[in-house]
């Protein structure tokens, strides 16, 4: 395998140049290069190739162009962070709620094994966990204000505390060993199944932490497919071979997650805030047009629609 070797800012644009790429103004484009690096740039360049194979730009393709899908998708990328976030804390909120009034607020009580899913199955990873969350509470002791407050003044850190300085990561594995009942109760808080919930925290875990290191979004796939749910049928997305095309395992898979656990009027605003981003973007779109990209996204033709199906959240005291 032929090594990559290091490239200054002059080397990079003649790169780009010789693959076709128009650089009409070279000093913007070297600071854009410097700052946002020529390689993760670069990752966004297929949907403006000739072809895959040949790596070549498409006729009439401005550096400015692929620049801008780079920014629509830092802007995807704040927009559904920022509600990813809601949705992290919602649930650390709901499960510490659900399961300190079940088994009590301090670790010696909450962190018991037979408060966890006891199948033979579920053994090893329950242990792995509790140990996860034991070893938490001894770093967070010493360096987190909530925690050490409660360690100095009551010597126990509740549920509650806990979880704020748990992983988003952390959180879904608990969730996916609780027992039926404990699972129940907290999605019965979404109106949604618990196998449905297992589902998606590894999913929302994944498009967090992608967010958070600015990875390439808009075409992200998930490892796992979601469920068939009534948004697919009523937005009458498109079938091929019995499945539907959009929305099983893309980024609109995630939109439809969000959409049965944020509350209606975050995801109304968010959903308004994806729009605008779009719209600035088919603006700034030349050789290639905004379809394809929604293509990549799996947003079918008719998203928008997903923002006016009503669905109702039931809250359990």
């Amino acid at each position: 395998m032929i090594q990559k070797q290091f490239k200054n800012l002059d080397e990079q644009i003649e790169i780009l140049k010789y693959k076709g790429l128009i650089i009409t103004n070279e000093a913007y484009a070297k600071n854009v290069l410097l700052r946002e690096n020529y390689f993760f740039l670069s990752g966004y360049r297929h949907l403006f190739l000739k072809s895959i194979t040949e790596k070549v730009y498409k006729p009439g393709t401005h550096f400015e162009e692929l620049y801008s899908l780079f920014l629509f998708d830092r802007r995807l990328r704040n927009i559904l962070f920022k509600n990813l976030l809601i949705i992290e804390n919602n649930l650390k909120s709901i499960s510490s709620y659900q399961l300190s009034k079940r088994y009590g607020y301090k670790e010696k009580d909450y962190l018991k094994e037979s408060n966890f899913n006891t199948s033979p199955e579920k053994k090893r990873q329950v242990n792995d966990l509790i140990k996860k969350m034991k070893r938490q509470i001894r770093s967070n002791s010493r360096e987190n204000t909530a925690t050490i407050h409660y360690v100095n003044n009551y010597g126990y850190i509740p549920l509650w505390i806990l979880v704020k300085v748990l992983s988003f990561g952390i959180v879904s594995e608990m969730y996916s060993v609780l027992k039926d009942e404990d699972q129940q109760a907290i999605a019965d808080v979404y109106g949604i199944g618990k196998d449905d919930l297992v589902t998606y925290l590894p999913i929302l875990s994944n498009y967090r932490n992608l967010c958070a290191h600015e990875d390439i979004l808009y075409e992200n796939r998930t490892h796992k497919q979601i469920d068939d749910t009534i948004y697919h049928k009523m937005l009458n997305i498109e079938k091929v071979d019995g499945e539907y095309k959009y929305g099983k395992d893309d980024l609109f898979a995630l939109i439809i997650i969000m959409k049965e656990l944020l509350q209606p009027e975050e995801f109304k605003s968010m959903m308004l805030e994806l729009d605008n981003a779009i719209t600035t973007l088919d603006y700034n779109l030349n050789v290639i047009k905004i379809g394809e990209v929604l293509n990549r996204m799996g947003f079918p033709k008719n998203w928008k629609e997903l923002m006016t199906i009503e669905r109702g959240n039931k809250i359990n005291g």
